[in-house]
């Protein structure tokens, strides 16, 4: 039996601990790695801090699981690892429905009650939360995150490094770049650019 960690040890890291128990793994769950030593304190749970994430050097035996929300800190953090030896697993909730047609990377996380439809593309390292929807030939890029109940309808594009809060839905055939931000309750009804943040219904450009 191989070793798991879990690398982030916030709120995802928790909810991604449970997930991992409802699917009932093959695996044996060692812990978190996180630099905050203190991120569990005050809460509960079952298992402990192993070590800081820039102390630690993967074994043979381990295989990771990235519960970072963030896409540029999941990705610095995965391609330093990777470049370890690390093997990063899928964890895909037993309540997630996924088209047999679908094709999922590696490291990706799918929370409790999404749709994955028909020919889907799920890039590498994509986190899922609750309750998402993904129509048909939808494409999500590498390191995106997508918070609870968003809707992205068929044919949506989106590219690499984008983050959307909860709440935000995407009409048919729409493109959004990479490094894009969809705040929560967008709905968007236009191609998004490169980095660009969106508010609103319809979504518009928003600036701090």
């Amino acid at each position: 039996m191989r070793d798991l960690y879990i690398i982030g040890a916030g709120g995802c890291g928790r909810e991604v601990l449970q997930w991992i128990k409802d699917s009932g793994t093959e695996y044996n769950i060692i812990g978190f790695l996180d630099d905050n030593l203190e991120a569990l304190d005050g809460f509960q749970c079952s298992h402990k801090i192993i070590s800081k994430i820039s102390e630690y050097i993967p074994k043979g035996n381990d295989v990771f699981v990235c519960a970072i929300a963030n896409p540029d800190i999941k990705e610095k953090i995965t391609t330093s690892f990777m470049a370890k030896g690390a093997q990063f697993i899928n964890i895909i909730h037993p309540t997630a429905v996924i088209a047999e047609t679908s094709e999922i990377g590696i490291g990706v996380v799918v929370y409790p009650y999404c749709v994955i439809s028909d020919n889907t593309e799920i890039g590498n390292f994509v986190t899922l939360n609750l309750y998402n929807s993904i129509g048909h030939d939808a494409k999500i890029g590498d390191y995106t995150t997508v918070s609870a109940h968003c809707d992205i309808t068929g044919a949506v594009k989106i590219g690499k490094k984008v983050f959307m809060g909860t709440h935000v839905s995407i009409v048919p055939t729409v493109k959004v770049q990479d490094e894009a931000v969809l705040c929560a309750g967008s709905v968007v009804m236009n191609n998004i650019t490169k980095g660009k943040k969106v508010l609103g219904n319809p979504a518009k450009k928003f600036e701090i």
